[in-house]
């Protein structure tokens, strides 16, 4: 082996263990899927990586930070915040958003629990904002189908909503909704974004999770409630109290017309029948009248002496037919 071999043996030699030492230092870095990468030198950023792949970095100098390129979720804490009506309520909100600029994230919070923080009091005081500015019922109702009236609804149920509220100081009716909760979920989103761009964060949105009366006021709130409710199931016994009476009242006069009407006809068909009978009396007293006295008598007798349990005297013209068929004694 001529010294000019071993001269290029020993070089590639040194090559190879050149090679080993480097890649043992780690010069690549894997960005994976759904994953963003920042690559620092001496605290100043040198690159970022938004796409998954294999990259290179400077061994031992260069520093890689990941973050996450997935949509990400905030539970915020519940506050305690008053309405337009100066009603206090706690309001638990939750968030999403996700990192759009990891340099800019980079140099504002560095870590994922830095913008968490951030992140919640931004949240914590668009929410405040757009709740103290709003009614409750825009709060907790998104529309006005609650105080729409079905198709079916009549005049007489409008009336009787009026007559209920006439007989109560509590109004049957809900507030109608201009915004509602979801254009107000809008409204905080809107707000919290005027601020959050400049950390390379974007807010999707801001959806309240629970809205609830604060402690102090839950029980009077309730009692209120409890009592107002009262007042209208009173009004309602009251409303159908009265309506009982009419229709019983129409009922009675319903019932006299009709026993009348029944008194006519059944004195009508009386009368028809008596005539009848007088006139059929009348064709058999015509025909026979002694026969006609003799029958009239022997029901008489039937009908008034069965009453009565001694007789002293028949002799009168009314016992004529008791002793004799033709009269005569």
């Amino acid at each position: 082996m001529t010294k000019s071999l071993k001269k290029l043996l020993v070089a590639f030699g040194a090559i190879a263990v050149l090679l080993a030492a480097f890649f043992l230092m780690g010069p690549f870095y894997i960005v994976n899927e759904g994953w963003q990468a920042v690559a620092t030198r001496f605290g100043g950023i040198v690159s970022t990586r938004t796409e998954a792949g294999l990259y290179f970095k400077v061994p031992f100098i260069d520093q890689i930070t990941t973050y996450p390129r997935l949509v990400l979720s905030l539970d915020g804490d519940s506050q305690r915040i008053p309405t337009k009506e100066n009603q206090f309520i706690i309001v638990d909100t939750t968030s999403r958003w996700k990192i759009t600029d990891p340099a800019k994230f980079y140099r504002s919070f560095k870590t994922l629990d830095n913008a968490y923080n951030k992140l919640s009091d931004i949240i914590d005081s668009s929410t405040r904002t757009v709740i103290t500015q709003n009614r409750l019922s825009e709060i907790v109702r998104s529309s006005n189908i609650i105080n729409e009236r079905a198709a079916v609804s009549t005049v007489s149920e409008d009336d009787e909503a009026k007559e209920i509220e006439s007989l109560v100081n509590v109004s049957t009716a809900n507030e109608s909704v201009a915004r509602g909760r979801s254009e107000l979920c809008r409204q905080m989103t809107a707000e919290a974004n005027k601020l959050v761009p400049e950390y390379g964060i974007e807010l999707i949105d801001i959806v309240p999770r629970q809205i609830k009366y604060s402690d102090e006021l839950t029980e009077s709130v309730y009692n209120r409630m409890i009592k107002e409710r009262n007042q209208v199931a009173q009004a309602y016994r009251s409303l159908g109290e009265g309506r009982k009476a009419e229709w019983l009242g129409k009922l009675e006069n319903e019932k006299r017309t009709i026993q009348s009407e029944a008194y006519r006809k059944s004195e009508e068909i009386k009368g028809t029948a008596d005539a009848q009978a007088a006139r059929i009396y009348a064709d058999a007293y015509s025909r026979d009248a002694e026969f006609y006295a003799f029958w009239k008598s022997m029901e008489s007798y039937k009908s008034t002496l069965a009453g009565y349990d001694a007789t002293y005297s028949t002799n009168m013209d009314y016992f004529k037919y008791l002793y004799s068929a033709d009269g005569r004694r």
